[in-house]
């Protein structure tokens, strides 16, 4: 078993976060779900300190619509990527 293999055990774990993924984009694809989360939303859903985590390290994009004073926003499967990752990696 090499370091980048899935331990057999992890594998029904890591499937299921696939296919949540998957059926999350399917929802966002066909308009059933907003694409992006307002900083509220972001921050009240996966906590303050781990969106500001994710943001400072580089991993969630903050887009932006207009100058200095516009709201900031974030791509709802990007950030349920990061959290999931970061879910897959408690397993490890």
């Amino acid at each position: 078993m090499s370091e980048h293999d899935i331990p057999a055990h992890l594998l029904p774990r890591f499937l299921a976060i696939s296919a949540e993924l998957c059926g999350l984009e399917v929802l966002i694809r066909t308009g059933k779900l907003k694409p992006y989360l307002k900083k509220s939303e972001a921050f009240r859903r996966f906590g303050r300190k781990h969106v500001e985590h994710w943001i400072n390290n580089g991993w969630l994009t903050i887009r932006k619509d207009g100058g200095h004073s516009a709201a900031w926003r974030i791509d709802r499967l990007e950030i349920e990527t990061v959290a999931k990752a970061r879910e897959m990696l408690r397993y490890l």
